[in-house]
Order: C-alpha cells, then sequence, then structure tokens
C-alpha cells in the first residue's frame, strides 16, 4: 500500500507542538497518509535534546517525529508569523499545545487561523483547557497526573512518595490520541468553517480512569479525606488495594516455576475453567470483587487464593499459557519491552518500523498502530533533522 492509498492522504497537518502529546498525536495522523509539518523554533523541539544519545541526536525525538518534515519558525518575530501565516493558508488542520496567551501571539488561536484559513481545523492540545482559573498554568505529564488523581492510582505499601506507574507519560500519550481523534473529527464535520477543538492533559488522565470517576448521589457519601494526597492516605489507599487485589486470584500475575503469568478473567465462565484447571472450588467465583461479610468470610477467600498460587507454582510458564489457552482463558507470559522487537506476533502486525535515520543507521521503533485494508501502512520518512524541509515545503505554498 502507498502512502497516496491512505485515508489522509492530500491532507495537510502543522505540528507546533513540542514534547509529547501534540507529536505523538500528530504523528497517527502522518501514519494515516497526512503530509505532516513540523513547525519548530529556531532552536528545535526540546524533545531533540532529551536524553541524546550523541550529539543531537534522541531516541525519544525519533519516537514521536519520525514520518513528518520540519520547517524553523521564530514566531516572536514577525517575519516567523508571516511565514506561518503562510504555512496555515495551505493547512487542513494544525496542533498546538501553547498557553492561551501565546497561542494569541504566535497567531495560532481560532480567530488568527479563521482570519487566515477557515477550513483549517484547530486542536489545541492544553494541560487544563482553556477556562478555569488553571488555564493559564504550565504542566507536563507529571503534573497532569498529579492533580488528576492518576499518580495514586497505583499505590504500593511503604511507598513514601507517589510514582508514575513504569515511570510510563500516560497522560501524555492518552492526550495525543485524544487529539489525533479531534482533527479527525474536525475535518469530518467541518464546512465553510471548521471547528476548534481542544483536549487537555487533566480531561486525558480522568479518562483513563473513567470506571472510577462516578459517584452515585444517594449511595456514595462525600468525600471526608485531606484536600490533597498525602503520605498516610497514600499508605491507607495501597493497604485497600492490596487487600482488594489479595481476594481475587482471577486477574493479576501469578509467580510459575520459570517466569511469571498473566491471568485475566472478567466473567465466571473463565474463573471457573482456571479452578477447574488447578482441581478447586470457589463459592465466590461469582464476584470476587465483593466486599466479604466477616472475618471467617476473608479468611476462606485468602486461602483460595493462595491455594491458586501454589498451585500455578507448578507450572511453567509456557504449561499454564498453553493449559489456560486450550480453554479459552486470556493468559500470557510476562515480557519485557526490548524482547518485542523480535516477536512474530508484533510483526505480523507491522507494529514494528525499521527507518534509515540519516548520520545514524537503521532505527527500529513502533510502526502504525491503525491496519488500513488490512495492511500496516504509514510513511517510511525518518524523524526529520531541523528545518530539513524548510526550502522544500515554501517552494510548495502558493505565491
Amino acid at each position: 500500500m502507498t502512502v497516496s492509498d491512505l485515508p489522509l492522504a492530500g491532507l495537510r497537518v502543522l505540528d507546533y507542538g513540542q514534547y509529547v502529546a501534540g507529536p505523538f498525536g500528530t504523528m497517527l495522523l502522518a501514519d494515516l497518509g497526512a503530509d505532516v509539518i513540523k513547525v519548530e523554533p529556531p532552536g528545535g523541539d526540546q524533545w531533540r535534546r532529551y536524553d541524546p544519545f550523541q550529539d543531537g541526536e534522541s531516541r525519544y525525538f525519533y519516537a514521536l517525529n519520525r514520518g513528518k518534515r520540519s520547517v524553523a519558525l521564530d514566531l516572536k518575530t514577525e517575519q516567523g508569523r508571516a511565514r506561518s501565516r503562510a504555512l496555515i493558508a495551505t493547512a487542513d488542520a494544525l496542533v498546538h499545545n501553547c498557553l492561551p496567551e501565546r497561542a494569541r501571539h504566535f497567531g495560532l488561536d481560532r480567530d488568527s487561523v479563521e482570519a487566515v484559513n477557515p477550513r483549517c481545523v484547530t486542536v489545541c492540545v492544553s494541560a487544563f483547557g482553556s477556562t478555569g482559573p488553571d488555564a493559564d498554568r504550565p504542566a507536563y505529564d507529571l503534573i497532569g497526573q498529579a492533580l488528576s488523581g492518576l499518580l495514586t492510582a497505583d499505590p504500593a505499601a511503604g511507598h513514601s512518595v507517589p510514582r508514575r506507574p513504569g515511570g510510563l507519560a500516560i497522560a501524555d500519550f492518552t492526550a495525543g490520541l485524544l487529539a489525533a481523534l479531534a482533527v479527525a473529527a474536525g475535518l469530518l464535520g467541518r464546512g465553510e468553517r471548521a471547528p476548534e477543538l481542544e483536549v487537555s492533559l487533566l480531561g486525558a488522565a480522568l479518562a483513563l480512569q473513567a470506571q472510577r470517576f462516578v459517584a452515585v448521589d444517594g449511595h456514595d457519601g462525600p468525600h471526608d479525606g485531606p484536600p490533597f494526597a498525602d503520605r498516610a492516605n497514600l499508605e491507607a489507599l495501597a493497604r485497600t488495594m492490596e487487600s482488594a487485589e489479595a481476594l481475587d486470584p482471577y486477574y493479576r500475575a501469578h509467580a510459575c516455576a520459570d517466569g511469571f503469568l498473566a491471568l485475566a478473567c472478567l466473567n465466571t465462565q473463565q474463573r471457573r475453567q482456571v479452578c477447574d484447571l488447578l482441581g478447586l472450588g470457589d463459592p465466590y467465583v461469582d464476584n470476587p470483587q465483593a466486599e466479604p461479610a466477616d472475618a471467617e468470610e476473608r479468611d476462606r477467600r485468602v486461602r483460595h487464593v493462595r491455594a491458586v498460587e501454589e498451585r500455578f507454582a507448578r507450572y511453567s510458564v509456557r504449561a499454564a499459557v498453553a493449559a489456560l489457552g486450550a480453554r479459552r482463558v486470556p493468559a500470557s507470559e510476562v515480557r519485557h519491552l526490548g524482547q518485542l522487537f523480535d516477536d512474530v506476533q508484533v510483526r505480523a502486525n507491522g507494529l514494528v518500523q525499521t527507518v534509515e535515520q540519516p548520520g545514524v543507521g537503521p532505527v527500529r521503533l513502533l510502526g502504525s498502530v491503525v491496519k488500513v485494508d488490512g495492511a500496516a501502512g504509514g510513511r517510511t520518512r525518518p524523524a526529520p533533522a531541523l528545518d530539513e524541509h524548510g526550502d522544500e515545503v515554501l517552494r510548495e505554498q502558493p505565491r
């Protein structure tokens, strides 16, 4: 499949974002065929300099900016803003992560964009949204996780401070996914006047907790804890979560004789299959998440969990996965990320892409996460050098 066959072929998206969220979202659009122009300040996206493995080369930058072309503009100058307006006149959409005042100064706000190109969809990736007392407050992923409650979603007993799960920028990447969705929705719904859409790190982090972020009036009591998390309630939350997890052996990892098994049962039939395989009975198999009626019931259920653990410990990981798979129970070995570059299933779905990075050589990274007509597509262009395509893109603009 060629780029011209992809759904967004022929559409131009301007990426004014830096760091993670915006660039990840626009890379997804490039994978779907859009011509993504990365508009950078003269010094380049700050992400170019994050943990470089050699001068000016960062794996982190490669990971979020392959498939794009780079143009360097100084939006602090009138000349740079004029060139930006010329680019906007040719665009179908633009994505930025500027604070409201800065967006207005740089000509990236809705009114400024509409004055140049009414059909250009504008998507802002903000920290906390464009309204409210925190609208002008800067933030990165860690702050979005902290203020949304996500940072305390996976506490461990003995942790003196909250930690990001796996050190992952979960709010950033979720916001990037939402930004790509917003662009696609804006393009689909635009008329003579294109919409302005906005996503935020705060909203993205709350979206990840949607099934927990529910309060039933008349059933759930008011939150009576401190105004913000402290060490005492972090420890209490960790104990509460560990206590609940101690009663449910069906959706968790288990230690086998030679590694770890991930077991994921979300219905009674699957849980019964596990019990049958292990030769165990469980009177609470229908709802292992239920609060025990008393201490005696808790003890019985804890003993059952220990019995499940002991039986899985006798299996090799491969044998356990095979036995559970034969019963149509979702299960898997636990792997390290680095093992997946050569994984048959990952490669079969086009999830590893190799690009030839000038001055560096072959680089393997995430491929397109969307298949089109059964094929993994996307642009094979490597991450661009700063302003690599400035003259090229300028020549393409109508004069």
